[in-house]
């Protein structure tokens, strides 16, 4: 057996605990919260959320968006980490109460600076209250791999779930052009905000 085959793989959130999640991050209202929120509808990583500048933020644009690229406070995983996420839904709002809220040139100031943006105690102190809420078997993480199923169940293309997620493609002509535009992905995403 190879090793690490025993290890138990992360359970995607399903449709009826992630509307109870969104809910609750309504009723608190507070950054943690917000934070979860664009997390739960875009599958963005943790640490791709809580690094983002406020400038990464546009939300008067015909389709409002979150420009992930590098910083010096946070690098990305991958290069096609670097994309553009369009913000339907629940992390629409969560993205425009960060924005009023924040007083910092940061979107998530308690959990980023200058000089580093602290997912770590981030992911430990939202995983705490996820537990919580959803139960033991899910992790922020878990979003990702719901963002994935739900992705798939609304007939998206693969190299768009690629692209939206920021997952690297095994496919070299997929790197070609320019990917979807934010129009074909928001339209895509908007018929999954059903869950929000």
């Amino acid at each position: 057996m190879p090793v690490g085959f025993d290890t138990p793989k992360r359970r995607p959130i399903p449709n009826d605990t992630l509307k109870i999640i969104q809910r609750t991050c309504q009723t608190y209202n507070d950054e943690p919260r917000w934070l979860v929120a664009l997390i739960s509808v875009t599958g963005m990583r943790l640490s791709e959320v809580a690094g983002l500048s406020k400038d990464d933020v546009y939300l008067d644009e015909e389709v409002p968006y979150v420009d992930i690229k590098p910083h010096p406070w946070r690098r990305l995983k991958t290069a096609g980490s670097q994309r553009k996420v369009p913000l339907v839904g629940m992390s629409l709002w969560a993205a425009k109460q960060a924005c009023t809220a924040s007083n910092s040139a940061f979107l998530f100031p308690r959990y980023c600076d200058e000089k580093e943006c602290h997912s770590n105690s981030a992911s430990a102190a939202l995983n705490k209250w996820l537990k919580q809420v959803a139960g033991p078997d899910y992790v922020i993480h878990s979003f990702r791999h719901s963002m994935r199923d739900r992705l798939r169940a609304v007939n998206c293309p693969s190299d768009m779930i690629d692209q939206i997620g920021g997952w690297s493609s095994g496919k070299i002509g997929e790197g070609y052009g320019e990917g979807y535009t934010l129009n074909t992905i928001c339209n895509l995403m908007g018929d999954m905000t059903h869950l929000d």
